[in-house]
């Protein structure tokens, strides 16, 4: 971490993973709760002696280095805290606090690791319950008891579904259900001792049935329950929990959906039977290979293979014990796999094949018996593989840790095909194919997706989130992209009017500037000379605003070419109060420059669309 690196993440990083305290004397009481959240949540980086602004609504602007006076006596505090009972972990290492010179002036880099899923939750105060923090959007919020309990719940390696369930027990077994799974089984594994056991025996083996040899108490684990058990049993037992499948491709005119898999009392609603109908729905229409091995028949195909394991990998890593949706959406260009719950590992590892336990290893051995699933840690790898040779985006993975539920996007869109490079090059001319690679990479995301966002780039590319904040930063400087937004929620999305706006600049009497707009990378004297006309073709007179308030008003003017509500605006640009946004710069705007999606001057949805456009 140098100078100029902390200079990218003040301009451009991620706001849920860092965090800004002045600290020109010592540690702020607030560093504990930011070190408890990090460790709870993604991680992240608090910079010391960085005082930050949050009213004011350029980047650049918004920070100011003050540096910290003694910082051998800081560290000294901070490992010395780390090493008492102040906090229940100490992750840190030496090579985890840096020291950055700027100037005459010395910033503090703390890098704080997610915490591994052993160790969470990391607390402090020695309070378990109300000494436990998350990183949520830009601040550190205390944990619920919910979700400390789902930490502790993911410290035990050897998972949860082998739990007894409690008065729960053969009866409780949908026999259909097992016999087909049996079944599965016998013709994978045909010579296997355990075909020839009764139902309880057999389910005693595989993890379905257990007896505790202290109270001889004995029952249905919650591998069995949910894999086999009766709908109703399972509803009784989990109502917290439901399983929904929906097919979105192909609609008609006002259809919702053209085919839907949800409790509707036509199949038993166990995760076998919902494994088994939904792997088979999304096999439909996907072509097999026909190849022999000696004399057997191969029909599977890299996208099946990539399929079954995004299915297996939601079943497994899935909460049981939270409210949530296990839910599989197919749509034209991609599928999505949803589970509650959260990741046990960080993402960096999951894409490499890092080896973690599953939330739920019973379930996993049990479909691993009947050919679902890889071997540990090759999951994700495999699915990798699979988009890589169909020449897809590679799958993306996104936990909401607000909600505590996982999404997996696998994307069936061609990673630059020939109608997008198309496109690019009528957007940007024969600029587009002298871009690098990664930029055009880039550029091709952002139009067949809408727009692309930090993380997503990060993955796509494998690159850390410094340097792709610094690609895509680069890309707004040089008006190929467009971003909207802030902090963690800035997307970026391709400028169509690139070559519109090159040409106005080349016609301004050959003078450029290299002032812009801090939160866009907006060139603004194009804007600031710029004459509008309203719809009707007529000039609109602009009030007679300084620059910096001009400069506002124009970045609202290009924001809202795409219709947005108050709240998105705000948050574009910074602003805590709106209402007094609305007022200074919004409603001059009305009726020549801006117009309302409703005339109810309250209406929650009212939204404001730019119908003025500017010539040179």
């Amino acid at each position: 971490m140098n100078k100029s690196d902390i200079e990218s993440l003040l301009e451009v990083g991620e706001r849920i993973s860092l965090e800004c305290k002045r600290s020109e004397k010592g540690l702020p009481k607030s560093f504990w709760e930011t070190y408890s959240s990090f460790a709870n949540t993604i991680g992240g980086i608090v910079l010391l002696g960085v005082k930050e602004d949050v009213t004011v609504s350029d980047r650049r602007d918004r920070f100011e280095v003050v540096g910290v006076q003694d910082v051998s006596k800081i560290k000294k505090e901070l490992f010395d805290t780390l090493n008492s009972d102040k906090v229940s972990q100490n992750i840190l290492t030496d090579e985890d606090v840096v020291e950055v010179r700027f100037d005459d002036k010395i910033v503090l880099c703390i890098t704080i690791p997610q915490a591994d899923y052993r160790q969470r939750p990391v607390y402090i105060n020695g309070n378990l319950l109300k000494g436990a923090f998350k990183r949520n959007f830009e601040g550190d919020y205390h944990c619920t008891e919910d979700e400390v309990r789902a930490m502790i719940r993911d410290a035990n390696e050897q998972g949860n579904d082998g739990l007894l369930v409690a008065n729960y027990g053969m009866d409780d077994i949908d026999a259909p259900t097992l016999v087909s799974y049996r079944n599965r089984f016998a013709l994978q594994n045909p010579d296997h001792v355990w075909n020839g056991y009764d139902d309880r025996t057999f389910l005693l083996n595989i993890g379905g049935y257990t007896i505790d040899r202290i109270t001889s108490q004995e029952g249905l684990t919650l591998a069995g329950l949910l894999m086999f058990g009766k709908g109703l049993s399972i509803r009784e037992r989990f109502d917290n929990i439901r399983m929904d499948y929906i097919d979105r491709t192909g609609l008609e005119q006002d259809s919702r959906w053209s085919d839907r898999l949800t409790y509707d009392g036509r199949w038993e609603n166990n995760l076998y039977n919902f494994f088994m109908l939904v792997m088979s729905k999304l096999f439909d229409g996907i072509k097999r290979p026909f190849k022999l091995s000696g004399v057997v028949r191969v029909d599977d195909s890299p996208v099946h293979k990539l399929i079954r394991e995004a299915l297996t990998n939601m079943i497994i890593h899935a909460d049981y014990m939270d409210v949530g949706v296990l839910k599989v959406e197919r749509n034209n260009d991609c599928l999505v796999f949803s589970n509650p719950g959260s990741l046990k590992i960080p993402i960096e590892e999951i894409y490499r094949g890092g080896n973690s336990r599953a939330r739920n290893p019973k379930i996993q051995t049990m479909l691993r018996m009947i050919g679902m699933g890889e071997n540990i840690g090759s999951g994700f790898p495999t699915m990798i593989e699979a988009c890589k040779k169909e020449n897809w985006y590679k799958p993306v993975l996104i936990e909401h840790s607000d909600m505590r539920s996982v999404d997996l996007t696998v994307s069936m869109v061609s990673l630059i095909s020939p109608e997008i490079e198309k496109k690019l090059v009528s957007i940007y001319g024969e600029l587009y194919n002298t871009l690098p690679k990664k930029e055009q990479f880039v550029l091709a995301s952002a139009l067949s997706e809408g727009s692309v966002t930090n993380y997503i780039v990060q993955l796509q590319l494998d690159m850390n989130p410094l340097d792709a904040g610094k690609l895509l930063y680069a890309m707004v400087n040089k008006r190929l992209l467009i971003s909207s937004g802030k902090a963690r929620w800035t997307t970026y999305s391709v400028n169509t009017r690139y070559v519109e706006e090159t040409k106005s600049r080349s016609k301004s009497q050959g003078v450029t500037t290299k002032s812009r707009s801090k939160s866009q990378g907006v060139e603004v004297k194009d804007y600031l000379d710029a004459v509008w006309y309203g719809a009707d073709g007529s000039e609109i007179e602009m009030p007679a605003w300084s620059g910096r308030t001009k400069r506002i008003a124009l970045q609202i003017l290009e924001f809202c070419e795409t219709p947005r509500t108050l709240i998105e605006i705000s948050t574009m640009l910074g602003f805590r109060d709106r209402y007094r946004m609305k007022r200074v710069y919004i409603d001059p705007l009305l009726g020549s420059a801006l117009s309302m999606s409703s005339t109810e001057k309250n209406d929650p949805t009212q939204k404001y669309r730019t119908i003025a456009h500017r010539k040179p």
